[in-house]
């Protein structure tokens, strides 16, 4: 039995829950756990796992999924970039249905003419770039940690080989701050007892940006994997730190992440971007929570090329995507879920991605 035969065993992960269920049993008291990865979101709900979950033991979704948080103001600015002459839009699927403040999204605007190319890889991006020498191809960059490297080294490639034509808008965030937020927006009614890290976000950072929530917040929170076995581990983690008033950042994806995270990645970012202040579906403007390119390689920065700026709008009548990401609702107590929102005509963001929260209850809601 291979490992990832071993992660999905049904008898490891029974005893699993069986040990979990008992140090919930002797902590007494119910625990809510938030995770902030879009992975571990579809992982849990596709897997059954939630609905096995020991009673006491709630889940809620955070801010997890990369096109979920992109904020209604840049989606819009993506909608006014794609009515620029000469000009390729490259993106990921699940951002062509994303709607706009005023209910448009970008496949709207591949109807009215757009050039709008889904690709799979950034890399994708610049070969588009390469094939279309006479057009001007601007890559979506949204995502928070985990592809930011991927971008970085896009743009590393474009300086390179001289591809003037390839620019990039970054959309990207960072996932430490949004858990600042997180935690002093849940000080008063806690809500939220402890976190489940996310894994591909950690292979990049590692476990120090997180030790501020044990050692400033007293918050419990462990680094998962995204099989059941190791989801159902780090849940017990969770309860035996909550059991024996413990605070600590555990890893429990010890296969993939290491406490000092990816130097290379980290470098790669750290020559490309500088970190800024940005907006977050739900969460507002938060401080030092994004990134943008710094000046040594704003000829590839599509908002400097472009002279486009992000502008204020309001949020999307009706969605309560916002309230979803913070762990403040689930996606059923939305008056729209699953009637006028529904994957195939989504309101927000959270039913279009897969891995959205809305998305995950709407498709796996009878597992």
């Amino acid at each position: 039995m291979n490992i990832e035969e071993k992660l999905h065993d049904r008898k490891m992960c029974s005893a699993l829950l069986d040990k979990l269920k008992k140090s919930i049993d002797e902590y007494g008291k119910p625990i809510r756990f938030m995770e902030v990865c879009g992975t571990h979101t579809v992982s849990i709900f596709q897997s059954g796992l939630r609905s096995l979950l020991p009673e006491g033991l709630t889940h809620l979704s955070g801010p997890g999924c990369p096109v979920c948080v992109t904020h209604d103001s840049e989606v819009a600015a993506f909608l006014r970039l794609a009515e620029k002459e000469n000009v390729i839009l490259a993106t990921f699927g699940d951002l062509i249905r994303v709607p706009a403040p005023d209910g448009k999204s970008l496949k709207h605007a591949m109807a009215n003419g757009a050039n709008v190319q889904i690709v799979y890889s950034p890399m994708d991006a610049v070969k588009l770039a390469q094939d279309n020498p006479h057009k001007d191809v601007i890559f979506l960059g949204v995502g928070f940690e985990t592809t930011a490297p991927t971008i970085a080294a896009t743009i590393l490639y474009a300086q390179k080989n001289s591809i003037k034509n390839y620019s990039v808008f970054c959309c990207h965030k960072l996932v430490p701050p949004a858990l600042k937020v997180l935690l002093d927006n849940n000080i008063n009614d806690r809500y939220i007892d402890a976190f489940l890290l996310p894994g591909h976000v950690s292979l990049i950072i590692g476990l120090k940006p997180y030790e501020f929530m044990a050692e400033d917040y007293r918050y419990p929170a462990v680094v998962g994997g995204f099989e059941p076995a190791e989801i159902i581990h780090a849940l017990y983690l969770i309860s035996e730190q909550m059991r024996q008033g413990k605070a600590l950042i555990e890893n429990a994806y010890t296969r993939a992440v290491s406490y000092e995270g990816n130097s290379t990645a980290k470098n790669m970012l750290a020559a490309v971007f500088d970190v800024c202040d940005t907006n977050w579906r739900g969460l507002g403007e938060i401080p030092q929570s994004g990134l943008k390119i710094s000046k040594n390689f704003e000829e590839f920065d599509a908002l400097v090329k472009y002279n486009e700026t992000i502008i204020p709008t309001k949020p999307l009548a009706g969605c309560k995507c916002g309230e979803v990401l913070q762990g403040k609702i689930t996606p059923a107590q939305c008056p729209l879920f699953a009637k006028v929102c529904t994957p195939q005509n989504p309101t927000g963001p959270c039913m279009v991605s897969t891995e959205g929260s809305c998305a995950a209850w709407y498709n796996y809601r009878d597992i």
